[in-house]
């Protein structure tokens, strides 16, 4: 009988680069962001207020808050295939880590377009 160890699924390429593309398009935003701040001296918050409800920032900040998220969920996913090695405690915390970023997730799209 082979006994079977559960360790996860090994993702290799599609995780390498999804981790690299959700860093790059978090680091067009940021250097977006430090452009706009630059160009708006004194960002006053009606300013602030303004650019933030434009509609193409929000798709930004959300496009970025995301990558963010599923950056965040491989880095913890791989953490804990390797750290928490009983089965059972690795299910339950990669299952909070992944509600925790659906709900973070919800409540970005609730902040940005409430």
């Amino acid at each position: 009988m082979v006994k079977r160890v559960v360790v996860g699924a090994h993702y290799g390429l599609k995780d390498w680069l999804g981790q690299r593309v959700t860093a790059a398009v978090m680091a067009i935003y940021t250097l977006l962001l430090v452009v706009v701040l630059l160009s708006h001296p004194g960002l006053n918050y009606p300013e602030w207020k303004s650019l933030v409800a434009s509609q193409w920032m929000r798709v930004a900040t959300v496009l970025f808050f995301f990558c963010l998220y599923y950056h965040a969920w491989i880095g913890v996913r791989d953490i804990l295939m390797d750290y928490v090695h009983p089965a059972g405690a690795r299910l339950m915390a990669q299952i909070v880590v992944v509600l925790a970023l659906v709900l973070y997730a919800i409540w970005t799209v609730q902040i940005l377009w409430s």
